[in-house]
């Protein structure tokens, strides 16, 4: 006897670092996402999707995961050898579709855009390798007013979704303030210093998390965690250490103050008092139109991670606390951010192209607002079902779904092979408000029977006896068959049927 081959199956399963969305959270992201893009359309931005894929030199390496594969970007070879990468943010497919459409587009050139984004970085509690970014973007112009404008309008958004004001802070900083500052303790520019800079950057990034002591180490020589791993420091001596920390140091609520602070940090150094002007040009732009620092504050330890800012950052943070699942109080931080990165569209085009843009993780800002009970989102009334209880009359029972779409009900006819009793066991499922009923003797009197299994649920807890059930029928009337589509309107208008 022939031994019996061993069918393959596949396991179910999703990949590490990925999720997937019900029903519930997908109208509430997409009711989230619907007033965001309102108050960016409000302030002039109009959309553009961009490819989820494109050429991996066009996307550039500018994530600080440089020790993941690909630099922490998701690529593959193309069937010309050439190498593709799935998106790490909507900002570097920006720079790509304005540098091939230049010529065409209106300059400053405005665009807000929402989409998935993926990261080839090490998942953990809170950190997907698939996320959602919702940006805003002015290409083309030089003008602190663009940056200005974009805190501002990430305030109104975050406020226009419900977050309170007082429970959050827009932090801005500017990345040639560091640059100042690292000139006047000896740190080489240009590409000689790149990699120290860099490791600098990464260092000041990590303050909430490890402190001014743990950054000092990574500052200097460097720091082994607690499991044993060892990171690799700036090399700063202490002096060089202490003075990167003052920097860091130095925000404060009374933006004029930082700005003072600033100057005399970065001394003589041109770069260093450029990015000081420009800060305390947006100060000025933002104290004009009424945004404080209780909404927009200064705070020089802001540095943000990817590699491709020249000049303002700005980081959005939620600064309330809630309670987990163990009853101790969590912040959720960062919820979005951007900055000024005037060479990324130069890469392309060989010529300064001024930008600036914001995003917002929309993912970790559901997360807040549901948190707080208010990112549960419109839930969809589910859908009146019709049972096709005779196999021979699939088009009479198509038509009645047909009327009731068409008068703006939500309905279904069952699609499976089953009988009556698996078709209402599906409508229970579904939570089908109501079950629309016409067998050969509804149908030969021209009638319709319509099941409340609203009502009929709550019934059924109440009543014990199944005579008075079958006898009562409460939950359950007849109509006209020309009248299906009124009387299902007045069944749903039923007090006991609002969502």
């Amino acid at each position: 006897m022939a031994k019996k081959t061993k069918q393959f199956r596949p396991k179910a399963r999703l990949p590490k670092g990925l999720r997937d969305l019900r029903a519930e959270d997908v109208a509430a992201r997409r009711e989230m996402l619907a007033t965001i893009m309102a108050v960016y359309e409000s302030y002039g931005f109009d959309p553009l999707e961009t490819s989820a894929l494109e050429y991996a030199d066009a996307l550039g390496k500018f994530l600080p995961d440089a020790d993941r594969p690909n630099e922490g970007v998701f690529s593959f070879q193309d069937d010309d050898d050439q190498w593709l990468s799935l998106r790490y943010d909507l900002t570097a497919p920006l720079a790509r579709m304005v540098a091939e459409n230049y010529e065409a587009l209106p300059k400053p050139y405005r665009r807000y855009q929402t989409g998935q984004v993926w990261r080839n970085e090490k998942p953990g509690p809170g950190r997907f390798r698939e996320f959602t970014q919702c940006d805003a973007d002015t290409v083309g112009s030089p003008e602190m007013a663009a940056d200005a404008e974009l805190c501002a309008m990430v305030s109104d958004a975050l406020e226009a979704v419900g977050i309170a004001r007082g429970d959050y802070v827009v932090r801005v900083n500017n990345r040639k303030i560091l640059d100042g500052v690292l000139e006047t303790i000896g740190v080489a520019a240009g590409d000689d210093g790149a990699t120290q800079r860099l490791t600098v950057l990464r260092a000041i990034d990590k303050l909430d998390r490890l402190g001014p002591d743990g950054v000092k180490l990574l500052l200097g020589a460097g720091r082994k965690d607690e499991s044993g791993d060892y990171t690799k420091g700036a090399g700063l001596s202490d002096d060089q250490a202490d003075t990167v920390l003052a920097f860091v140091g130095a925000g404060s609520d009374n933006r004029g103050k930082v700005v003072s602070t600033l100057r005399e940090l970065v001394g003589g150094s041109e770069v260093g008092l450029a990015g000081v002007a420009e800060l305390e040009e947006i100060g000025t732009l933002l104290d004009a139109i009424g945004y404080g620092a209780d909404r927009i504050a200064f705070d020089p330890a802001v540095v943000r991670g990817l590699g491709y800012y020249t000049g303002p950052v700005f980081e959005a943070e939620l600064t309330f606390e809630v309670l987990d699942d163990n009853d101790q109080p969590i912040r959720f931080g960062s919820i979005g951010g951007g900055g000024r990165y005037d060479d990324l569209v130069s890469r392309f085009k060989g010529t300064p192209i001024p930008a600036t843009g914001v995003s917002i993780g929309v993912d970790r800002l559901l997360s807040a607002l549901q948190a707080i009970g208010r990112g549960k989102g419109r839930v969809l009334m589910p859908p009146v079902v019709v049972l096709p209880l005779d196999k021979e009359r699939k088009a009479d029972y198509q038509r009645m779904v047909w009327q009731l779409r068409a008068a703006g009900i939500r309905a279904e006819m069952y699609l499976g092979g089953a009988g009556m009793k698996s078709q209402l066991k599906y409508a229970d499922r579904r939570g089908a408000p109501i079950a629309v009923i016409q067998g050969s003797d509804e149908f030969e009197k021209g009638e319709i029977t319509l099941k409340d299994l609203v009502l009929g649920s709550k019934l059924s807890e109440e009543i014990e006896d199944n005579t008075t059930w079958r006898e009562d029928q409460p939950a359950q009337l007849s109509v006209p068959d020309g009248n299906l589509v009124q009387a299902v309107k007045d069944m749903l208008a039923r007090p006991h049927m609002k969502v």
